[in-house]
């Protein structure tokens, strides 16, 4: 077993992904046996942006050890850090602290709610394991069906729960207007991923914000993906989105547990009437190493870099899909792409295409997650490799041999972004 989903070894090849690591720098990992790979597939789900042990992310979260992670007052780099994301988004004044995405989105929706005064969230896209957020699959087939897992079991959500959190599709302006029609006297807020595969038409950019205005609930951008892939900041910036909130996580730390709500004051401000408080949102290591990662990410212009590794990768793997004529799709931002298989054998695809990554020495799955840490010859070698065994997968599907092929088991169902 593990603590994350996207983590267990069932989700890639159960029986032949490693599963642990001993050590990791750069794009290298090393299993518990020795061996070494190359990680060409979810860069820590997308939270080592500057690549494994960066140098400069690990030396100031020693220094920071050193001088002590906690004490009885508080570290001054949280407040150097708030300053920084709101010279960043300069639409906000006010920042909130945790350590992981999930609580940070549970804590923007504690604030929407004391601010408001209401129950009900509409949502898009995928935004954690917190109640808030599955109470959409209490009383329902597959709410969260369109938008993470189809099946997800809300086991030990409150069933009173039921009707508070209400799904809308990508773009599906007519979606969300229906929701906010029927539930407009009791909607504490509305709340998306600003982009996944697909870039937001300006008509769906426009209408979050203006049907958020029309009933008074507060617009949440949850940028705990998205964030600090497309440029140093969150993308609601490059699409014109104009938030009450956001929410940051992963890329920010480089893999140190940190999160980030940021705000306009008078939304923010309503926190104070709510109780929100954790002891250890209050170290020291998560605002240290955000500050050098992002110190670094602006002065690299890393998502210039991520973009342009994706997009290799991205055309690479449509060129061997066309020059084989496999069935396949290719989609995502170029820092998260993904390839998806299509077919009834499509999870066995997947882990023969696993299985035989690792024996040339990648770890690789239908995911790239790019970081700084790789370049062009990671990617060369990586698409050399990946078009050996695309073609092998081939002769396998042809013969009706994939099923006999496969080292382990076939590949679980993942994440499904559909928005």
């Amino acid at each position: 077993m593990t603590q994350l989903l996207s983590k267990r070894p069932d989700m890639f090849s159960l029986g032949v992904w490693p599963g642990y690591y001993s050590r990791a720098k750069g794009v290298t990992v090393w299993d518990l046996d020795g061996n070494e790979y190359i990680d060409m597939s979810i860069s820590a789900i997308g939270a080592s942006i500057l690549g494994y042990a960066d140098p400069d992310v690990d030396g100031a979260v020693i220094d920071a050890i050193r001088s002590g992670v906690v004490s009885s007052l508080n570290c001054p780099e949280e407040v150097e850090l708030a300053e920084l994301l709101c010279d960043l988004h300069p639409w906000a004044q006010m920042v909130r602290f945790t350590r992981s995405g999930g609580e940070a989105m549970a804590v923007a929706v504690r604030i929407a709610r004391a601010h408001t005064g209401r129950d009900r969230v509409a949502f898009c896209g995928y935004h954690g394991w917190h109640d808030w957020y599955l109470a959409a699959n209490v009383g329902a087939d597959n709410a969260l069906g369109e938008h993470l897992i189809p099946g997800l079991d809300p086991c030990g959500v409150p069933r009173c729960l039921e009707g508070t959190a209400l799904p809308f599709r990508f773009n599906r302006v007519e979606e969300l207007k229906s929701i906010v029609e029927e539930h407009r006297s009791d909607l504490a807020a509305i709340i998306l991923e600003p982009v996944r595969n697909d870039d937001p038409t300006s008509d769906f950019v426009a209408a979050v914000r203006e049907m958020a205005d029309h009933v008074g609930a507060v617009l949440i951008v949850d940028e705990i993906s998205s964030g600090f892939r497309l440029n140093s900041g969150g993308a609601h910036l490059i699409y014109g989105y104009k938030p009450d909130m956001a929410v940051f996580s992963k890329a920010m730390g480089n893999g140190y547990p940190i999160g980030a709500i940021i705000g306009k004051a008078p939304v923010m401000e309503s926190a104070q009437r709510s109780f929100i408080s954790s002891t250890c949102w209050t170290e020291r290591t998560g605002p240290v190493a955000a500050l050098a990662t992002i110190s670094k990410h602006r002065a690299l212009d890393v998502s210039r870099h991520l973009c342009k590794v994706g997009k290799m990768v991205q055309d690479g793997w449509r060129d061997i899909l066309s020059d084989l004529s496999l069935s396949g799709h290719v989609s995502g931002m170029y820092p998260m792409s993904h390839v998806d298989f299509d077919g009834p054998f499509a999870r066995h695809m997947k882990a023969f295409f696993v299985q035989e990554m690792l024996d040339k020495g990648f770890l690789a799955s239908n995911l790239f997650y790019a970081s700084l840490a790789h370049n062009e010859n990671h990617v060369s070698s990586y698409l050399s490799a990946a078009r050996d065994v695309f073609a092998k997968m081939k002769r396998h599907l042809e013969e009706g041999t994939i099923e006999k092929a496969l080292n382990g088991q076939p590949s679980q169902v993942g994440f499904k972004r559909l928005n």
